[in-house]
């Protein structure tokens, strides 16, 4: 299978980096690269202590995922290189991470890393390597459009990631390649498999790559002791209705974890107030939004501002809205939305830009 890199000269005196997370997406996008007869140059990035980590699998740039990543690039052919960026990705994803969650806020690290460390560092390394672009494992699409590049949906729902890319900028976008964007997952590790990789059946990385078995509450108390004060829980009018062991137990739009009974229906988080360390909660209804307003803007639309839809999580179905150039408004009530999250605009299968969500105005605010 051949796969078009989109690039202005003859592959054959072409550079590609590839980031390779010792995972079967970059492996894969890799040996892709090695096909076209250019120069491949394979880039991993530590960001986890090595002896803590050598023993972890199903995440991306730890130990194990190294080796993955370099006993690939040697069955290739491929020159390849680690940079230790542990220090770099500590200060930009996780204290942020924990930061965010004092702040009462629901964070989105991969978002972080992705604008960080992966998108601007490694194309840095890839800039200074002399490469033409630098390609990754990304389930998104570049299309090039008559303005240039665009960012698009991958062609496999299942699998696209373009809610995670919002904060590509256009100058990265020009620079970045994503040769998956067109296939789906069980034809990626099928090349794997043809060509003898051994992370052809390798698990995909799960829940947030430096949080083991999904306890996030743990890092964060872990970085940040203070995250774990008691508060009380009240509901929308100031009523005491018990007590919890930390913010960082609860996000708005949350259920499970409250333990009050003995109400008429029942109850979900609306806010987190960190300053008094409170829990507010409230029926489904007083979770409904109908504007987002954002910070943190990556515009890549133009001028087009109407007919158009966003996400607020990666799963979630997109709904109609409008942009006004700093706030989003949802048609019909949005659930679930908090501050910390990122919306990300589309028309249709493009991706226009986004934000981070600073603050959300209720729906009944807006009828009233």
């Amino acid at each position: 299978m051949t796969v078009d890199f989109q690039l202005d000269r003859p592959l054959d005196k072409a550079r590609i980096v590839v980031a390779m997370s010792g995972g079967v997406d970059s492996s894969v996008v890799a040996a892709l690269a090695a096909r076209t007869g250019a120069e491949v140059i394979g880039i991993t990035l530590q960001l986890y202590d090595y002896g803590a980590a050598v023993q972890r699998t199903g995440s991306c740039c730890a130990g194990q995922d190294i080796y993955d990543a370099r006993t690939v690039a040697d069955r290739l052919g491929i020159a390849h290189y680690v940079f230790d960026y542990e220090s770099r990705f500590r200060d930009s994803v996780i204290e942020r991470f924990a930061d965010e969650y004092m702040k009462g806020r629901t964070p989105i690290p991969c978002i972080s890393c992705n604008q960080g460390v992966k998108f601007t560092d490694l194309l840095s390394l890839a800039r200074d390597l002399g490469a033409d672009c630098l390609a990754t494992g990304h389930y998104v699409r570049r299309v090039v459009g008559p303005n240039g590049a665009e960012l698009h949906r991958a062609a496999d729902p299942a699998r696209d990631q373009s809610y995670f890319l919002f904060a590509t900028t256009q100058e990265q976008l020009d620079y970045l390649r994503f040769p998956l964007g067109d296939m789906p997952k069980p034809a990626v590790r099928e090349i794997a498999r043809e060509l003898g990789l051994l992370v052809a059946d390798k698990p995909d990385s799960q829940d947030i790559c430096f949080v083991p078995n999904g306890d996030y509450a743990s890092v964060v108390k872990k970085v940040r002791p203070e995250a774990a004060a008691e508060g009380e829980i009240v509901d929308l009018e100031g009523r005491v209705l018990g007590r919890h062991q930390g913010l960082v137990h609860f996000t708005v739009g949350q259920r499970r974890g409250l333990e009050i009974g003995g109400q008429p229906e029942p109850l979900y988080v609306v806010r987190l107030e960190p300053e008094s360390r409170r829990v507010v909660v409230g029926p489904k209804a007083a979770l409904a939004v109908r504007t987002a307003k954002l910070g943190g803007i990556n515009w890549l639309g133009g001028d087009q501002r109407e007919q158009l839809t966003a996400k607020v999580r990666s799963m979630a179905r997109p709904a109609p809205t409008r942009f006004d150039g700093e706030a989003i408004h949802f048609e019909m009530p949005e659930y679930g939305v908090a501050p910390g999250q990122a919306a990300v605009i589309y028309d249709s299968d493009r991706v226009l830009g986004g934000g981070w969500i600073e603050e959300t105005v209720p729906a009944e605010l807006i009828s009233a």
